[in-house]
């Protein structure tokens, strides 16, 4: 099974927002910018209790170093998957080794860490993987925390952002005939085995239809009505 193309496309960052500019020079907004403009007032209420709680630096301070660690577990996850023979570093060693039997299992990989768009929509993002697990073609984003999440709930929005994931896949690369159905969601946890949070086609489609709703929530609010 051959690799996808690479989507060329170069980032950018405004007032902490990040948009992608695609081939004809628009700036689309990321998934996660789209999510965090139309976060519902409950999950807003919950992050401001949060951070009055432990205190507001404290807060920047946990929140940049699970970037951190998201991120170099990010990496090394992709260096692997392209067959690099890199070491792990230290600090995220206690999350590749939770998570390392699922990325082992993954097979017939075609993208690793790519920018996809859906232009029908407006949205773009970058994909952790698009590959099979257990001989199941899927979308793959793996996570990281300190402790487990246990139930779909407390992934909050991260089904939103893997569905999404998986409508740009499928409509960027249409010409392929992936249509993906299914996404594998793993949490990486020190001392402990990631959670492996699976979606079948009804809970793909369920989620969809509430990643539309909340695109075009974001495009209303710039003025534009789809």
């Amino acid at each position: 099974m051959s690799e996808l193309p690479r989507y060329e496309s170069k980032s950018v960052r405004e007032a902490g927002k990040q948009f992608y500019v695609n081939s004809q020079g628009l700036r689309i907004p990321s998934v996660t910018t789209i999510l965090n403009a139309t976060k519902s007032r409950e999950d807003r209420d919950r992050l401001f209790s949060w951070q009055q709680r432990i205190g507001v630096e404290q807060a920047a301070e946990i929140t940049k170093s699970a970037s951190r660690r998201g991120t170099g577990t990010h990496r090394y996850i992709q260096k692997f998957l392209q067959g690099q023979e890199v070491e792990c570093p230290e600090s995220i060693r206690p999350y590749w080794e939770s998570v390392e039997p699922i990325v082992q299992a993954v097979e017939a990989v075609r993208l690793v860490e790519g920018v996809v768009i859906h232009d029908q929509l407006g949205y773009a993002g970058v994909v952790d993987c698009v590959a099979s697990y257990e001989g199941v073609p899927c979308i793959c984003e793996w996570k990281t925390s300190d402790r487990p999440k246990k139930t779909v709930d407390r992934l909050f929005d991260y089904p939103l952002q893997i569905v999404a994931y998986c409508g740009a896949v499928n409509q960027l690369y249409r010409d392929y005939d992936l249509n993906i159905r299914h996404a594998l969601l793993v949490v990486a946890i020190p001392e402990m085995p990631a959670e492996v949070f699976w979606f079948e086609p009804s809970e793909i489609e369920e989620y969809w239809q509430q990643w539309e709703a909340r695109v075009h929530q974001y495009w209303r609010r710039q003025g534009y009505f789809r």
